[in-house]
């Protein structure tokens, strides 16, 4: 006799094992012959979430249009150190700017790309954030209707994408449990976040806070305010989880982002510290530390540092990257073009083999190959043809050659495109208003005479520079391709 298991039993092993597409599949059989099995609905609807899941507490994407919509914003002029959108005024003693790059918000490279930043984002979002971590902690209600409603609400809003119906869902969910279930509250938190309402955000989480202490509930608020551009409330509200949770490493690594984002690197780096205290394999830690003494001038122990993530496994063509830049720094330069060797064997696109190629070529200015040098811009522009500080440096090596024309030309294309796409973005928003208030007002277009006079006024009293010539001939010879 044939002994089979039972299909429930084979679904929850695979969503167990993170098969979830099979557990979906064997969920969707048992549908089909008995379509009100809640057991069979609540497991497919979890294993559909988790394929699609994104933890909320490290995601959290600034769009532009957040940042230039944003009302929400306390001081226009805040106080020095009491801001991230000013992180330059914090006295932390880091390397000036010169010393450290800088990204294009004015804060300073990390040595840790975090799925928060929108430099180096994958393709994907589950190629993102990939974490082990379970999707949901236990409600404090029981019962199967309950269970039943927190996997459906986990559905809608990170499967369906449908905030509004999850608020409501969430919202007369905590009506049930008569405003003393704290997971609910946090879910209603999560909503309101979503749709910028970040006041009551805040209220939801301290109020879940009062019911339960939780680690996702500090770090949840600790975001509101980061978005409402308090990072001075926020360190507080993790050092009040530290007071509840000693030495938990989330919290400790929350601490440590905000001193770096205010370019405090002192206590960013002691924070650190403290986290491979409590976990000796943190990546972020070792890999922020180590850029750290990179960028104070001290290569040797930031090569212990990447090495260190070596031994752990980290196999990327960035850590080789690092790993070359220190053995040069750190005159060790039996190691440097062999890291670079297999920095260039593991690139993934085409801006990483440019940077790649543009620190070759830093390296061969240190060792004095300028023609080697010559050859590194090149390839990295070839891959990336926007690559501001190859054009700079390949600038700087045209001046050595006295080539002082091709010089003007290379510094002139870093800045000329961007101010002429600028420009041409400003005339065209000036006359799509002019169009539609002679249409309104005449009942009919402009004709093309006066058109090519309003053209004519808005470069004029634009003023565009006389490097753009070209660009305003070619409008006016066709003025109506602008606004199509």
């Amino acid at each position: 006799v044939s002994i089979t298991m039972d299909p429930l039993f084979l679904a929850w092993s695979s969503y167990r094992r993170r098969r979830f597409q099979r557990c979906a599949d064997i969920c969707s059989k048992l549908l089909s012959g008995s379509p009100y099995d809640q057991a069979a609905w609540s497991l497919k609807t979890r294993a559909l979430t988790e394929m699609v899941y994104i933890d909320e507490v490290e995601v959290d994407q600034e769009g532009i249009a957040d940042m230039m919509l944003d009302e929400s914003s306390i001081a226009q002029v805040a106080r020095p150190g009491t801001s991230l959108r000013l992180p330059g005024t914090s006295q932390g003693a880091a390397p000036t700017p010169a010393v450290r790059p800088m990204t294009q918000s004015g804060r300073p490279v990390t040595g840790f790309v975090r799925p928060s930043t929108l430099s180096g984002r994958p393709e994907t979002m589950e190629q993102a954030i990939r974490t082990p971590r379970t999707a949901r902690p236990v409600t404090s209600a029981s019962g199967r209707f309950v269970r039943l409603g927190t996997t459906l609400f986990e559905y809608i809003f990170h499967l369906e994408n449908d905030v509004k119906n999850a608020l409501d869902l969430a919202a007369l969910a905590t009506e049930h449990a008569q405003f003393k279930d704290w997971w609910w509250k946090v879910q209603l938190g999560k909503c309101y976040y979503r749709l910028g309402l970040h006041r009551e955000a805040e209220k939801q989480f301290r109020s879940a806070l009062t019911h339960q202490e939780f680690v996702d509930t500090y770090l949840y608020l600790a975001k509101v305010y980061q978005r409402l551009d308090q990072p001075i409330t926020a360190l507080n509200v993790f050092k009040q989880g530290l007071d509840h949770f000693p030495a938990e490493v989330t919290l400790l690594t929350g601490i440590a982002r905000i001193q770096e984002e205010m370019n405090n690197m002192i206590s960013a780096t002691e924070y650190y510290k403290e986290v491979l205290k409590q976990d000796n394999t943190h990546v972020e830690a070792i890999a922020c530390i180590g850029s750290n003494h990179f960028y104070t001038d001290q290569p040797e122990i930031a090569l212990r540092f990447y090495r260190r993530l070596l031994q752990m496994g980290v196999f990327n063509c960035q850590l080789y990257n690092n790993l070359g830049l220190c053995c040069f720094y750190a005159q060790q330069y039996d190691m440097t073009l062999s890291s670079f060797e297999r920095a260039l064997a593991l690139v993934s696109s085409d801006e990483e083999q440019a940077d790649i190629w543009y620190n070759l070529g830093h390296v061969a200015v240190g060792i004095g190959d300028l023609t080697l040098a010559y050859q590194c811009f090149k390839l990295a522009l070839a891959f990336h043809n926007n690559h501001g500080e190859a054009y700079n440096n390949l600038a700087v090596l045209e001046l050595r050659k006295g080539r002082i024309e091709l010089l003007k030309f290379i510094l002139m294309y870093i800045y000329s495109k961007h101010f002429t796409s600028s420009t041409l973005s400003e005339i065209k928003c000036y006359l799509k208003l002019i169009i539609e208030l002679l249409a309104d007002n005449c009942q009919r277009l402009v004709s093309e005479h006066l058109f090519t006079v309003l053209v004519i006024s808005l470069i004029l009293h634009i003023g565009l520079h006389k490097n753009h010539v070209v660009y305003s001939q070619i409008i006016l010879q066709d003025p109506w391709l602008i606004v199509q």
